[in-house]
């Protein structure tokens, strides 16, 4: 990816799960050292790190504390503001999850509305959308939520995104059984999807909406044949009246795989076109669902007839919107979906840089709060840190994920925010729901290849990247490089630390991943002297 047509399709936020392709190096010689009077208590491998001739004209941050005693071990400019990139979910997750709490659980009721006769029903089947994440899509055997280093949703833009085992339908599925369990075999009249949850806002992007099925996209996944073959497709969720047209071809063993995907306005017609080398892994993409109410209608309907429940009304076509009741009273559960718990929701954001479930978070503290317009959550978020303790006017933010350009934080209010969470119940979950340098999430593979690797284990931490592309000096702009987390220091005892740096450049998309591993090291460094203190 170094044409310059490739580094000009670089997504903010994106760039932080190719940690998963990192792998951790030694400090490069310096190019001009740091004054001492800022970075002067840093070692000299850190400081060599920094001087890198790709941060010339950038601005570093950090701000390292010991969580026990309150001591400050590092400090540079821990009150000014930087780009946070991904590390603004560190403020919105914490946020929600203090809004909704960790075992809070969603219940996705589907209410029969209308007269029963015997096994039919005379009316409408309506499933009541309540926000849930992942309706059952990820969920393992044993409750907790399955992810992968790099997840589905980059697939377009990230090397080497996977997908995780789980139908994406299970959800759905269940709730159908239950509908037949309740005794219903016919429906005579309609099956709608009630969306009044929450309506989102432009600066929301991507837009969470209060279904949310497979993250609101269709994965397709091509495996190579044999040269000069067609290459095999295989796609999910199989839902109509979507169809997939794939004219991808093998080539040679280290020819080029470059797939594109184009869809129709309504997206329900998908191509997948280009090369795939013969020697290339299965190589996923992903095309996105334009009506995720309409979409969760027709898998809905589709998933009764699985169960043995017919339908007298057309499976495809608009979601009737316009014939939901203004309330449920009266009516009859007659099936409802029950989530994992949200801790375990909060895991798959901050592990893989879930974007769309970070926006969800501020959507979900609106509805606390009795709204119905996601920008509501804003204030929920700010009450939140006014009752931590917390400056927020030390905090921008428009968005949940960290991509809108007014983002902004300091090292201070992340240090501030980890603080928080080691005073409360949470503290080990919380934690532990952080990528952890060489071991899972976005930080699994920083360690592969390398004979040392400084802190892998030993540090908990939330990376972000914000780049683009620069057209005055044909080279990326790397706006934000950040991480955020916990060093363990030794004997039970942990760190608080926030390291950023913004305003960096660098001619490829390697030197991209370059960068995220030199933060890497300084975190892993960081870790050894604070280990070696104790």
């Amino acid at each position: 990816m170094s044409s310059t047509v490739s580094q000009r399709r670089i997504r903010a936020g994106a760039l932080a799960v190719l940690l998963a392709a990192v792998t951790l190096g030694t400090a490069a010689p310096a190019s001009g050292a740091p004054e001492d009077g800022i970075l002067g208590s840093l070692s000299p491998d850190i400081r060599a790190i920094m001087a890198k001739p790709a941060y010339q004209h950038a601005q570093w941050g950090l701000l390292e504390i010991d969580d026990t005693t309150g001591e400050v071990i590092h400090s540079i400019y821990p009150d000014q503001f930087f780009i946070p990139g991904s590390t603004a979910k560190l403020v919105s997750v914490s946020g929600a999850w203090h809004a909704l709490g960790g075992e809070h659980r969603f219940t996705t009721p589907v209410q029969a509305v209308g007269s029963r006769d015997g096994e039919v029903l005379n009316g409408s089947l309506v499933l009541v959308a309540q926000g849930d994440l992942t309706m059952g899509g990820r969920t393992a055997p044993d409750g907790s939520v399955s992810f992968t280093p790099i997840d589905h949703t980059y697939a377009n833009d990230v090397p080497g995104a996977t997908l995780t085992p789980e139908n994406p339908l299970a959800g759905l599925d269940e709730i159908a059984g239950q509908v037949r369990q309740a005794g219903i075999t016919e429906v005579h009249g309609e099956v709608a999807v009630d969306s009044r949850l929450f309506t989102s806002f432009p600066d929301l992007d991507p837009s969470p909406t209060p279904l949310i099925i497979n993250d609101n996209v269709i994965d397709l996944l091509t495996t190579p044949t044999a040269p000069g073959q067609a290459a095999q497709l295989s796609w999910r969720p199989q839902v109509a009246p979507y169809q997939v047209e794939s004219t991808v071809q093998t080539v040679a063993a280290g020819g080029p795989t470059e797939l594109t995907v184009s869809a129709s306005p309504d997206g329900t017609r998908i191509t997948l076109s280009g090369t795939i080398a013969a020697d290339a892994p299965p190589t996923l993409r992903i095309s996105n669902v334009q009506d995720p109410a309409s979409f969760g209608r027709t898998a809905l309907i589709e998933a009764l007839a699985r169960a043995g429940v017919t339908v007298t009304a057309p499976p495809t076509g608009p979601n009737p919107s316009g014939t939901l009741p203004d309330s449920y009273d009266g009516t009859q559960r007659v099936a409802a979906y029950v989530s994992p718990v949200f801790a375990e929701y909060t895991r798959l954001i901050l592990k893989v840089s879930h974007n769309l479930g970070a926006n969800l978070g501020i959507c979900l503290m609106a509805v606390t709060a009795g709204s119905h317009q996601c920008e509501d959550g804003f204030p929920v978020l700010t009450a939140f840190l006014r009752q931590a303790g917390i400056d927020p006017t030390q905090v921008q933010l428009l968005d949940g994920r960290g991509g809108n350009p007014v983002d902004r934080v300091t090292p201070r209010v992340e240090n501030q925010i980890l603080h928080y969470w080691q005073g409360t119940p949470e503290a080990t979950r919380f934690r532990e729901a952080l990528p952890i340098l060489g071991v899972d999430g976005s930080l699994a593979s920083v360690c592969e290849g390398c004979p040392t690797c400084p802190g892998k284990g030993k540090v908990w931490s939330k990376p972000g990247t914000v780049a683009g592309f620069d057209a005055v000096n044909n080279r990326i702009a790397v706006g934000a490089q950040t991480l955020g987390g916990y060093l363990d220091a030794g004997h039970g005892r942990l760190h608080t630390y926030y390291l950023a740096v913004n305003g960096a450049s660098t001619p490829d998309i390697e030197g991209v991943i370059e960068m995220i591993g030199d933060l890497s090291l300084i975190s892993g460094l960081l870790q050894e002297q604070a280990e070696a203190r104790s």
